[in-house]
């Protein structure tokens, strides 16, 4: 006896350590179960893309947490009923197995466990007994590595389920639209009777061999247990789907560009499928009431968190130009820009809303900007200007803040505009638009004034750390900003904002670039900003469409389906500066002038720069101007002057300029005191 302890406590330790050694050396393969489809998810976890493998599978990774409790049950009890106790062949199946065999000469039920599944998926191999001895060998293997949860997870993600459909989660997106984890009863029986017979029992292609398979599952679910008699019936009455559905295809430019990056793996993202659902369907209706079908992009970003929460590139994903990515492709902003420039005069302390600008024909060098409607308004407030978006007054205020300190503002927040060929970034006309920026970066810099100054790139994956933010202006001068555009005129057929939207407090700004080719309107509010571009991909002009017109109302209406938000007019930052006019001011910010040129350009000879000038009621006083070309225009506090002579109708400051007809100009401020 005391030998044969020993020697079997011997055998015992070789076959140990055969095992030990075999499963070093051979190790389970599991490439297909890691070679799965790239998914692109929402910022809950829900599908928004996926993609075939390389070897063009859907394989979508798939867990017992994926799946609905009843799916796993029926599974079990119709595929391996003691998966829960065996360590991966079951003995007692495998004794009934060749008893049938031998007794009735063909095989009657299989031996086959899960476990045992789970290899052969993993080493697909033809059928023979050779290959059953290395699938229960594997299968042992297998529980000896991994707990149960791993090995269902291997065959729920690997069943063959007809077609190029591997998985359960790729199944039930193909056949019924949803996730496992939502089956019915019916659904899920079927999805156990599939990868018996996967292209006999395709509900596709061979809808009665579908059923057959789906109702046997169902009788042993209730044989067992699983499911009661009612449950049976409705089941057995669910019509089995007779066509394969497309799987879920949203934000596809988006994530076409993740999955270059992350080939295979499941990419996080910031988005949230029911707004990106939702604002998806409200271009594509817009598209459609469009004449000319232009392309649509829109991005809205968490003001809270700096996650996009919607992207849209386009209408038409599969039309001409339909692939181009709208909201990273950069474009001319037109005037959109414009608040930046005046958010970094703001924060110089050089320019305040109620400031005065002057806007006249204005020559820089060989460049006369002019107006969208070709003329211009005279002296008036930087809050005007900024809403009505002038734009001699933004260029002055371009001149005063610095092309080139603007620009490295821009690239400082997290944006990459594209300039000109010959410009080295010193041009003045990035304020009507020469420095183009994507959708995207637009909306990054407009959620920084929404964040009172602080910018940071926009987080597109919950995968990778969030940009710190960066206080480029300060609070004050951010809160000007959205002080004034909250204020701006509304669009045509927009009396008021819609009944939604009216207790939310909404700064926005337009920009149509040159040739009418890109038409753009970003807004913000506390907790959301937007950003609509309507265009043609190919650049194409479409003749009279303003950002005003075309992309305005969108962006309206698309914060009619964002969440509701407390968006009470915040209390201003305590250094804001509150004044009732221009001459409350501190003098360097009363007024924003053309500086003179003084290389022939008009020079005023009287009245002098700070005169004080004392005058009997209803007294006129000779304006004269030295130099300039052609004809001179007079201006006093901006409005146009008939003549040279000027009768001031109060006492107080006024700011008198002249202009020649090269749009040259030189002003001087003086103080109107009555004479008794």
């Amino acid at each position: 006896m005391k030998r044969l302890v020993v020697s079997a406590a011997l055998a015992i330790a070789v076959l140990t350590t055969v095992a030990l050694a075999l499963d070093r050396l051979f190790p389970p393969d599991l490439s297909r179960y890691q070679a799965r489809s790239t998914e692109i998810v929402d910022a809950n976890g829900r599908l928004l893309r996926a993609f075939t493998t390389t070897d063009g599978k859907w394989r979508l990774g798939t867990t017992i947490e994926d799946v609905d409790p009843l799916y796993l049950a029926l599974l079990k009890i119709y595929e391996d009923r003691r998966f829960d106790s065996h360590w991966g062949v079951d003995p007692l199946a495998a004794t009934r197995a060749a008893g049938q065999w031998l007794f009735r000469g063909h095989i009657v039920s299989g031996a086959s466990t899960l476990s045992m599944q789970a290899a052969r998926l993993l080493e697909p191999r033809r059928r023979s007994l050779v290959s059953k001895m290395i699938q229960s060998a594997r299968a042992l293997q297998l529980e000896w590595r991994y707990s149960k949860q791993d090995i269902l997870a291997i065959y729920l993600t690997l069943a063959p389920m007809g077609g190029n459909l591997e998985g359960v989660r790729a199944a039930s997106l193909a056949y019924f639209g949803k996730e496992p984890k939502q089956l019915s009863a019916a659904q899920a029986a079927l999805l156990v009777a599939i990868p018996q017979s996967p292209e006999r029992r395709r509900p596709d292609r061979t809808h009665r061999g579908a059923e057959m398979g789906r109702d046997r599952v169902l009788e042993r679910g209730l044989e067992h247990g699983v499911i009661d008699r009612a449950l049976f019936q409705r089941a057995e009455s669910e019509a089995v789907p007779y066509r394969r559905l497309a799987l879920p295809m949203n934000a596809p430019h988006l994530a076409a560009w993740l999955a270059a990056q992350s080939p295979g793996q499941v990419v996080p993202t910031t988005l949230r499928l029911g707004l990106q659902s939702s604002l998806a369907d409200l271009l594509r209706d817009e598209r459609g009431q469009m004449a000319d079908k232009p392309d649509i992009a829109l991005v809205a970003i968490d003001n809270r968190t700096g996650g996009v929460v919607a992207w849209v590139s386009g209408s038409d994903y599969f039309g001409r130009a339909g692939q181009v990515d709208l909201v990273r492709a950069h474009r001319s902003p037109g005037s959109a820009l414009k608040p930046l420039i005046y958010a970094l005069a703001f924060d110089d302390r050089t320019l305040h809303p109620e400031s005065l600008v002057e806007d006249v024909p204005v020559r820089f060098k060989d460049w006369l900007p002019r107006n969208f409607d070709r003329g211009h308004q005279g002296m008036v407030t930087a809050r005007r200007a900024l809403q009505q978006s002038l734009n001699v007054p933004a260029v002055l205020a371009l001149e005063r803040v610095g092309p080139q300190r603007f620009l490295a503002t821009l690239r400082a927040a997290g944006a990459a505009p594209v300039l000109p060929p010959s410009d080295n970034g010193a041009s003045l006309g990035m304020a009507l638009g020469s420095a183009s920026v994507s959708p995207l970066e637009l909306a990054g810099l407009y959620s920084g004034l929404a964040n009172g100054g602080l910018f940071a790139p926009p987080q597109i994956r919950r995968d990778r750390p969030r940009p710190t933010p960066v206080r480029l202006v300060g609070p004050a001068a951010a809160w000007y900003v959205a002080d004034v555009l909250a204020d701006a005129p509304l669009p045509e057929g927009f009396a008021s904002l819609p009944v939604a939207l009216r207790e939310r407090r909404i700064a926005f700004k337009t920009g149509t670039s040159a040739g009418f080719k890109d038409a753009w309107a970003a807004a913000f509010s506390t907790n959301w900003t937007v950003v609509v571009w309507v265009g043609h991909a190919d650049g194409t002009t479409r003749p009279g469409e303003l950002g005003r017109a075309a992309a305005l109302p969108i962006v309206l209406k698309a914060f009619d389906r964002l969440p509701a938000e407390d968006n009470r007019a915040a209390p201003p930052p305590s250094d804001v500066l509150r004044v009732a006019n221009w001459r409350d001011l501190p003098p360097r910010m009363r007024v924003l002038a053309p500086v003179a040129d003084m290389a022939g350009g008009p020079r005023i000879a009287y009245p002098p720069a700070d005169a004080r000038l004392e005058l009997r009621p209803h007294e006129a006083i000779s304006l004269a101007a030295l130099g300039g070309d052609g004809r001179l225009r007079w201006l006093i506090d901006g409005r146009p002057l008939d003549g040279t002579r000027w009768t001031p109708d109060a006492s107080g400051q006024a700011r008198v300029a002249v202009v020649d007809e090269a749009g040259r100009s030189s002003a001087v401020t003086v103080q109107i005191v009555r004479r008794p």
